[in-house]
C-alpha cells in the first residue's frame, strides 16, 4: 500500500502548487517534498478520512517554509496548459470556433485567476479546481470556515467583475492598430 499512498492526488497536488510557485521545477519539487514528509509522518495521520485535505495542507506548508526562507514573494511565470487534450478524443465533436473559443474563455478564467490577490487565488483553486469542502480548505490554510466563506465569496464577485469587463470589450482583429 505505502507505493500507492496518495498518488490519487499527484495531479491536484501539483496544480496547487504551480498555483502557489508560479514556476514548474519549483512546483514539482514542492509535490515531491510533500510525498516524501507525508511517507514518513503516515503513522501521524489523523483522520485517513481527509487524507487529500492532509497532503494539501503539507505542501502549503512547505511552501510558507520555502518562502520565510527565501524572504521573497512568488515569481509570476505563465503557466500554459496542453493543447488539444480531449478535443481530439475520438466522439468529441466540437467544430474549430467551439474549440477556440472555449480556449479562450479558459484562458481569460485563468488570467483573472491570476490577478486575484493570492488569499482569494488560493481558495478558488482548492474549492473550485480541487473540489475541497470548505472545512479542508480551512484545515489547509489555517483559518475558520467563516473566513474561509467570506474570502470565497469575496473571490467570485471579483471574478465576475474582472470576467465582465473582459468579456464586454470588443474584440479585436490583428489588423488594427492598438493605443
Amino acid at each position: 500500500m505505502t507505493e500507492s499512498f496518495g498518488l490519487e492526488y499527484i495531479d491536484a497536488l501539483y496544480g496547487y502548487a504551480l498555483m502557489l510557485t508560479r514556476n514548474r521545477v519549483e512546483g514539482e519539487d514542492l509535490v515531491q517534498e510533500t510525498y516524501v514528509r507525508a511517507l514518513q509522518a503516515r503513522h501521524r495521520l489523523p483522520d485517513e478520512n481527509n487524507l487529500k485535505g492532509w497532503f494539501f495542507t503539507i505542501l502549503r506548508n512547505l511552501w510558507l517554509n520555502q518562502l520565510r526562507k527565501q524572504k521573497t514573494g512568488p515569481r509570476l511565470v505563465e503557466v500554459d496548459g496542453e493543447d488539444g487534450g480531449a478535443d481530439f478524443l475520438p466522439g468529441n465533436t466540437r467544430d474549430s470556433y467551439q474549440i477556440l473559443s472555449a480556449k479562450e474563455d479558459a484562458e481569460q478564467v485563468h488570467l483573472a485567476i491570476a490577478q486575484l490577490a493570492p488569499e482569494f487565488r488560493e481558495v478558488i483553486v482548492l474549492r473550485e479546481f480541487e473540489q475541497l469542502s470548505y472545512q479542508e480548505i480551512a484545515g489547509v490554510i489555517d483559518c475558520p470556515t467563516g473566513t474561509v466563506m467570506s474570502r470565497l465569496g469575496r473571490a467570485r464577485a471579483k471574478l465576475r467583475e474582472l470576467l465582465a469587463e473582459t468579456w464586454r470589450r470588443p474584440a479585436t482583429n490583428g489588423n488594427e492598430a492598438r493605443s
